[in-house]
């Protein structure tokens, strides 16, 4: 347990022995909620920012810096939550970065950001970290508008490389000649598309850049393919790093000989690399000076290759071998995707808390798909299943264990998995491909260019459709209705609840069915008794769950089960609300709709996505094509990025939880009650 702070028990003294109003209290509770409860070492109570780490730490003092950071990550997540594993692993690389390089002049982009933990303690962030992925807190993500030190606003991965190429060239636009630019990505991060894109380009762009390549062989599950194994094979090449420290020690040097000593020098580093390995090293093939192995664990060895790394010009590759978890037993001992985000834990024990509920809980949706492609996999043998680098996330891990023939992890590659997916589909296979809304953003033209357009039976299951919580903007799904509802031939659609999930995935493996998507959201399900029998539904067809009089609510999705609760609360309130679950925002059930706008005059359309585009958008172009003429208000994902809390919240704050659409309903009945007194 924690302690609290001597001035955090003064204010709650002084809080509390004082009459304030509601708004007062409201920003002093507000105020107490930043305080933090947690101690950090005497070390690193002393450094708030990087500056006063480089002026005032001896290198000495590193190690024992470390072990205080470390140690304060482990105290705050094992009781505030977030991720974990990653962040103990490149402790030591975080400290190296700022004590070498003159950060934030010199510009450091994390990768992902799993790992940013230790930088954004060492970064001002150390007495509010306990805030972090806490509505209204920090964002557990490295994000431009927290802080200076935050280069570069990331979340999904790879994009660390081509964004430390932009800011070089920039650099070098306004000769800022002595401007370094790092970029920190791991080796599961280096298999996407995007990062040999950056590799490429920045060996022609003729910048300053260091990539430092975060080797831990995972990324939130294990990495996969050859890049895996050429990383491993460098890694473990006995006789290659026999040498390498030599082969070092000239590299570092040998400007002090002048340019034709450096060319001979890169010739004998290239073929010490190439024979030794038995290959031609990737990196140095596209140009980029590669260096390592190193023990991303050794500090003091870190700072020494960083600080020669400054005096080297151009496009270069420091190759770290780390552990996720390091420094904490049972994560190291443990499974790195469980320690990758493990919840609350007890330090000392490294016992996960886990709740165990008095009766039965659904399950999740994850889940409910992970078990149910099993189900439909072995009646139809044409299914295969795809996932870019998420099968413990979506649950695919299910299939790839009991089908292992038929489940493929492509490694972090939404493009290709889209496309690996057409070219399945167009032999006659039937993929589900599961992407998480916000990553499938990163193949849209795969999804019209190579599988709507011809019109190939891909099945898109959208994992953490919607606000997904306590990740934020970056990896809400907050579009995918929108995006999908505008591509021909596609069929867009969400489960209400699980049962209905188990039927939409059997709808879309059956013959002819074309592109179609199904979308539903991160956490829990409704229902006890999910494993239903499947059965066909009729695409494009909604069905009413309730009749009513006064107010027509149209949801598509999980979060038709708020509006099951608001009716019964408008009911109290003397409204007799309808509420319809839409299924599909494309095609829509027009009969459906003929029959609402026959009817409604006042008509709430509700989605956990985005506003404009989405379901609500449908419905209105919908009234507006056929002459009708009822008040409509959409509710939804407003037009603008949502920050990261609960689910529960974010609804709240973006008006669509059961007390705002009460509200609305109460707001578009009331007005016509007021103007029919009034007539």
């Amino acid at each position: 347990m924690f302690k609290f702070k001597a001035e955090t028990l003064s204010y709650i003294e002084n809080l509390f022995s004082n009459k304030l109003s509601l708004n007062k209290l409201g920003s002093c509770l507000l105020t107490l909620f930043n305080m933090s409860t947690f101690t950090p070492g005497p070390l690193l109570a002393q450094f708030d920012n990087p500056i006063a780490l480089r002026n005032g730490l001896k290198d000495e003092q590193l190690k024992d810096l470390c072990t205080e950071l470390r140690q304060y990550i482990v105290d705050i997540v094992s009781e505030k939550g977030g991720h974990f594993g990653a962040s103990l692993g490149v402790v030591e690389m975080t400290v190296a970065l700022h004590y070498v390089f003159e950060t934030p002049y010199d510009q450091l982009i994390w990768d992902v950001g799993h790992q940013a933990y230790g930088h954004k303690i060492l970064t001002g962030r150390r007495d509010v970290f306990h805030t972090n992925r806490i509505y209204k807190g920090i964002s557990g993500f490295p994000k431009r508008s927290e802080s200076e030190y935050d280069t570069f606003g990331v979340g999904h991965s790879s994009t660390s490389i081509s964004a430390a190429i932009g800011m070089a060239v920039a650099s070098k636009v306004k000769e800022e000649k002595d401007r370094q630019v790092i970029a920190v990505i791991g080796d599961g991060a280096m298999t996407a598309g995007l990062a040999f894109e950056g590799l490429n380009h920045g060996s022609t762009a003729d910048c300053n850049v260091l990539v430092v390549l975060n080797d831990n062989c995972m990324s939130i599950d294990p990495n996969v393919g050859a890049l895996k194994e050429y990383l491993t094979d460098i890694t473990t090449s006995h006789t290659y790093n026999k040498v390498k420290d030599d082969v070092w020690q000239l590299l570092g040097k040998v400007s002090k000989f002048g340019p034709n000593a450096q060319h001979i020098a890169h010739k004998i580093s290239e073929a010490l690399k190439g024979t030794l390995i038995k290959e031609s090293n990737y990196f140095e093939s596209l140009k980029w000076r590669y260096f390592g192995p190193i023990d991303g664990h050794d500090v003091d060895y870190m700072v020494k290759v960083m600080r020669d790394l400054k005096d080297i010009p151009g496009p270069k590759i420091l190759h770290c071998v780390t552990k996720k978890g390091k420094g904490y037993a049972p994560a190291e001992a443990g499974s790195p995707t469980k320690w990758h985000a493990p919840g609350l834990f007890n330090k000392e024990t490294g016992e996960i808390v886990k709740v165990v509920p008095k009766n039965p809980q659904p399950p999740l949706y994850q889940d409910v798909f992970g078990h149910t492609i099993i189900e439909l996999a072995e009646k139809n043998e044409k299914i295969v299943g795809v996932t870019p680098a998420m099968p413990s996330g979506c649950s695919l891990k299910l299939m790839m264990e009991a089908m292992p023939k038929r489940a493929f992890d492509v490694g972090i590659a939404e493009q290709h998995a889209v496309t690996f997916s057409a070219g399945m589909a167009t032999q006659g296979l039937v993929p589900f491909c599961n992407i998480y809304s916000s990553f499938m953003q990163r193949a849209y033209d795969q999804v019209i260019h190579d599988v709507a357009i011809q019109k190939l039976n891909v099945v898109f299951c959208l994992d953490r459709g919607g606000l997904v919580g306590a990740d934020g903007p970056t990896h809400h799904g907050s579009y995918d209705l929108a995006y999908m509802r505008c591509i021909p031939h596609m069929v867009v659609s969400s489960p209400m609840n699980e049962s209905e999930l188990r039927d939409l995935m059997y709808t879309g493996q059956l013959p002819d069915q074309g592109p179609f998507s199904i979308r539903y959201p991160r956490g829990n399900g409704v229902m006890t008794d999910w494993k239903t029998p499947m059965k066909e539904i009729k695409v494009g067809t909604g069905r009413k769950i309730k009749s009513g009089e006064d107010v027509a609510i149209l949801t598509i999705g999980p979060i038709g089960n708020y509006a099951i609760k608001a009716c019964e609360n408008l009911a109290e309130q003397g409204i007799s609300a309808a509420h319809y679950d839409m299924r599909f925002a494309k095609p829509i059930d027009e009969l459906m709709l003929h029959e609402v706008f026959g009817k409604f005059k006042h008509v709430i359309t509700v989605e956990d996505g985005c506003v404009q585009g989405g379901m609500g958008s449908a419905v209105i172009e919908f009234m507006a094509d056929n002459g009708y003429t009822s008040q409509v208000k959409r509710l939804g994902i407003p037009d603008q990025y949502i920050e990261h809390g609960t689910q529960d919240q974010l609804y709240a704050e973006c008006g669509y939880d059961v007390a705002g659409m009460v509200r609305t309903a109460i707001e578009m009945v009331g007005k016509q009650a007021a103007q029919s007194l009034g007539a």
